[in-house]
């Protein structure tokens, strides 16, 4: 689609910034609903994250998407935040309003609407475990209280981790949180399993995970998406477990950005995913 003078611009700042799929998955929307406007990848390094943006704000761009290392000085950057920039501490959702910049964290919406879409609402009052503590696990604990689940079990390889990370949330959620290292692990009367490390992703070990004692109807979460299915997805899949891929949660944290930029709430559909495997595939 060509450009006028009046197309929105927006992007999805990283460093690096290549592996994004965001470019490829909003240009299906932007296609798709006749807009005028573009959505680019922008390389920016850290040091120049501030003033960068700032340059990018007067030059006319709606916003931004903020992925790696930078959601945390994105946070730092906004003039106000959500609810969940709030509550996780990261921001990846700079939208340029006339009082500044709003901070917004879509993560824990796009891990809400994916459990939603294959679960249902099979989590409510029940207990789940997240692997890992880091801003994945943050969103996910935000998710999952807001998804009626009683009980939030986090494991980290660093017990200590798991522990404050737990505590930093004391009083600000329904659920109950605890923290533990992995060999505290027991899935006795855990429906849900979600998986927010590093481990698994291409050419990385998958986590090691004994999936002996779930439940009958237990699901499994990764939200590593390269390679689709992980290790300890495939594992989950052997035992007759329901698995996810991270690719959903990547496909609906999208859903509110594309909507803030360009006015239109665009749909997750077999379409788009398709069109995002095959570029995970290298078509």
């Amino acid at each position: 689609m060509s450009l006028t003078g009046s197309a929105v611009l927006a992007g999805v700042i990283g460093w690096p910034v290549g592996q994004s799929l965001s470019p490829a998955l909003h240009s299906h929307w932007l296609e798709h609903y006749g807009i005028d406007g573009a959505y680019v990848p922008l390389a920016i390094a850290p040091e120049d994250f501030s003033r960068s943006v700032d340059g990018m704000v007067r030059a006319g761009f709606a916003g931004f998407n903020v992925t790696v290392p930078h959601k945390r000085a994105a946070y730092a950057l906004a003039t106000r935040h959500d609810e969940a920039a709030n509550a996780i501490g990261a921001v990846n959702l700079l939208v340029a309003t006339p009082d500044g910049l709003e901070g917004r964290n879509t993560d824990a919406y796009g891990l809400a609407a994916t459990l939603t879409q294959h679960l249902g609402e099979a989590l409510r009052g029940k207990t789940a475990a997240i692997w890992g503590a880091g801003g994945t696990t943050r969103a996910a604990i935000h998710a999952l209280d807001g998804l009626g689940v009683a009980e939030i079990r986090i494991f980290n390889r660093t017990p200590a981790k798991a522990v404050a990370l737990a505590s930093s949330f004391a009083g600000k959620t329904a659920a109950k949180l605890s923290g533990a290292g992995y060999d505290a692990w027991s899935g006795k009367d855990v429906v849900l399993i979600v998986h927010t490390t590093s481990a698994g992703m291409k050419q990385t070990p998958s986590l090691d995970l004994s999936l002996d004692d779930l439940p009958a109807g237990a699901a499994v979460f990764d939200a590593v998406y390269n390679p689709l299915e992980t290790g300890l997805l495939a594992k989950a899949r052997t035992k007759g477990l329901v698995t996810v891929d991270g690719l959903w949660m990547l496909l609906h944290q999208a859903v509110p950005s594309f909507e803030a930029f360009f006015g239109i709430r665009p749909e997750v559909t077999p379409a788009l995913r398709a069109e995002l495997v095959k570029a995970l595939q290298g078509g």
